[in-house]
């Protein structure tokens, strides 16, 4: 495998994943920007879409921010340069952008989360700053000057007066000018501050990782829902001690072996995985379509030509359990056995999910069900 413009995804891995930034020259060569900005502000008035503005000095003030939705003449209010918009999960927006996301799955899906467009004039940008995630920043359109290097952390000095986390008294130590079809992996904690040199839209491929408090407290709410959950602690081997207010040995390590048993179940730990990773990032991103489809329709479909593929929103994964193989879609699971198993790692390598195969699963009435399910959900569409 190999990342786009040419080195290959083990060397990656091995030197740079979350380590140190890499700067790829035409990794996307005769790339087209599939938005125009007329299109992101339009987007940015939609009320369902994630859209902010970023004004560099708003009579004053440093790097401030606003949240759409937006009202069509807040962009003929803005100044002439210095100021960007954003506009988050492009991909779930615009289908065209599918074919970019699938050069990425070289990372597993549960973690890739979506593309972020940044449109700015002249000397638009949001500050020197660091994220807590890995990213890739493609540009798509213009030219972008940036400047990244050092790692930051809650402690570095931050600029007052803005509400955003911008750093203050940081200096890079590589600077770069993207054109189209250039981009620049930044690992998480390093210091990036991104300034357009011309009118210019930067895709960000974003990927997510849960943080360790989502992973204390989704697995154990999870456990709490499993059988079992509402015995309570016994101790029959109690003993006296002198002390009523003492905590003692004996009940840490009683109330340690629950916590330990419950560990050990790796099945449990893999499922609530599975399920907290794909879960859409709202409820509006999966919607059923306005007609049920069924099985007859699903098969018909297919031998006239249409294709499936994800909904723009939806997230795919699986997990193989001893003799049966978990898929889970969009925080739903789905327990499959002996000849349906195949389906899953189908699914889940691709938005387009090979044709024929497809064809196949939908002449098995079991797998016609799973699809049928997984349509009239909102998570697969016939394009």
């Amino acid at each position: 495998m190999q990342l786009p413009g040419g080195l290959d995804v083990d060397v990656f891995l091995r030197d740079y994943w979350q380590k140190k930034p890499l700067v790829i020259r035409q990794a996307f060569p005769g790339l087209t920007c599939p938005v125009t900005p007329d299109e992101l502000a339009g987007l940015a008035c939609e009320e369902a879409v994630e859209s902010r503005i970023v004004v560099e000095n708003d009579g004053g003030r440093p790097w401030q921010l606003e949240n759409g939705p937006f009202q069509p003449e807040r962009f003929e209010q803005l100044p002439a340069t210095h100021w960007t918009l954003l506009v988050q999960g492009l991909d779930h927006w615009v289908p065209e952008l599918a074919p970019l996301l699938d050069r990425f799955r070289f990372i597993p899906n549960w973690r890739l989360d979506d593309i972020m467009a940044s449109y700015a004039p002249q000397g638009g940008n949001v500050g020197p700053h660091y994220d807590q995630y890995d990213v890739f920043l493609l540009q798509a359109e213009g030219h972008r000057e940036w400047q990244f290097g050092g790692q930051c952390d809650e402690t570095s000095p931050r600029v007052d007066g803005t509400p955003l986390r911008i750093l203050k008294d940081w200096q890079p130590e590589e600077t770069v000018v993207l054109a189209p079809g250039d981009m620049l992996y930044i690992p998480p904690g390093v210091g990036h501050h991104g300034i357009a040199q011309d009118d210019c839209i930067t895709l960000s491929i974003g990927f997510r990782a849960p943080s360790h408090d989502d992973i204390l407290t989704g697995f154990s709410d999870f456990l709490c829902n499993q059988p079992g959950a509402e015995q309570l602690l016994r101790d029959p081997d109690l003993a006296p001690q002198d002390n009523p207010g003492l905590v003692s040995d004996a009940a840490v390590d009683g109330v340690k072996a629950i916590v330990e048993n419950a560990l050990r179940r790796e099945d449990l730990l893999a499922l609530w995985l599975g399920q907290y990773s794909t879960a859409p990032k709202s409820a509006q991103i999966v919607q059923p379509p306005e007609e049920a489809l069924d099985a007859e329709q699903l098969g018909a479909a297919l031998e006239d030509g249409f294709t499936l593929r994800w909904n723009e929103g939806s997230r795919f994964a699986y997990r193989p359990m001893d003799d049966r193989i978990a898929l889970f879609v969009d925080g739903e699971r789905y327990l499959l056995n002996g000849d349906a198993r195949w389906i899953a790692p189908l699914l889940c390598a691709r938005h387009q999910p090979d044709p024929a195969r497809m064809r196949e699963a939908a002449a098995d009435p079991a797998l016609a069900g799973l699809l049928v399910t997984l349509i009239n959900q909102g998570s697969l569409y016939l394009e």
